[in-house]
């Protein structure tokens, strides 16, 4: 794997660790979850009427996504309701390196070597240390099934996407549709919400765009990656953004101590190197 996709793929680590703090710290997390959702629309519908459409085969992993996601965004809203982002984030995203890589093998036959999974195992080991503390002092229930339905669903879409963008022939295009069918997102909590939504103040309506742009070009450059690298890998590097929600978590929302994130941030670099060097 280049220094260049490695580089493409903890930008979009540190993006992802952005939105996630925007919608954690949101007064109702629900509708920031829809406007993050309409954010991902603004660009696209855009990008959807410029550019080519991708190869016929693809549109049935677009939509999968999108279902997917669905699930996904149902599922972070509970968990960010029940526990904090220390907490709920490490689980979700801890899951996701080992069943992604599973997937991997199981449906397109990417086996990785003994070295690559040393690195998804020192990076699995760097989340849950980045909150060992909150994680020691307990978890709820409810924190808990809704963290590990999230993470869940992010190893489903991040192979359907795997997929579905190596055979659409247009990464770009792959994108835009992936992007403008969270419509459907918006839209349902749009109508949810839509007492609430007439008395939004226009700073939050901003806040939650700007999460979906900034959750849109996380998407975007994961994507882009995946056309050149293993799905598991590409998962486990996409995973470091569990060091910046760690440290966007500590230094803004107070939630902990730097000492152990940063050995947690340690063992993810190590980890990260592995896999650089092996795959």
């Amino acid at each position: 794997m280049s220094l260049f996709v490695v580089l493409i793929i903890l930008s979009a680590a540190l993006l992802h660790a952005v939105w996630n703090a925007i919608v954690k710290t949101a007064a109702d997390r629900t509708t920031m979850l829809g406007l993050v959702a309409f954010g991902h629309v603004v660009p696209a519908t855009v990008m959807v009427m410029v550019l080519p459409l991708p190869n016929a085969e693809s549109f049935v992993y677009i939509l999968l996504s999108t279902v997917v996601h669905f699930g996904y965004y149902f599922m972070l809203g509970k968990a960010y309701q029940h526990g904090d982002l220390s907490v709920v984030y490490p689980i979700a995203r801890g899951i996701v390196p080992a069943l992604v890589s599973l997937w991997a093998m199981v449906l397109v036959g990417e086996v990785l070597p003994l070295q690559a999974w040393a690195g998804i195992a020192l990076i699995a080991l760097g989340i849950q240390l980045s909150s060992w503390k909150a994680l020691r002092s307990g978890v709820g229930r409810s924190a808990m099934v809704f963290a590990l339905g999230t993470g869940f669903c992010i190893s489903i879409y991040s192979v359907v996407d795997g997929i579905g963008v190596r055979l659409s022939g247009n990464t770009l295009s792959y994108w835009a549709w992936g992007a403008f069918l969270h419509l459907f997102i918006a839209g349902f909590v749009g109508v949810r919400k839509r007492a609430a939504l007439k008395d939004l103040p226009a700073k939050v309506w901003m806040t939650g765009i700007l999460g979906g742009l900034v959750s849109v070009t996380a998407y975007g450059l994961v994507l882009y990656a995946k056309n050149f690298a293993p799905l598991g890998a590409v998962s486990a590097l996409r995973e470091t953004s569990v060091i910046f929600a760690a440290l966007i978590g500590f230094i803004f929302l107070k939630e902990g101590n730097w000492i152990r994130r940063l050995g947690a941030a340690v063992l993810m670099a190590v980890g990260v190197a592995l896999i650089g060097m092996a795959v």
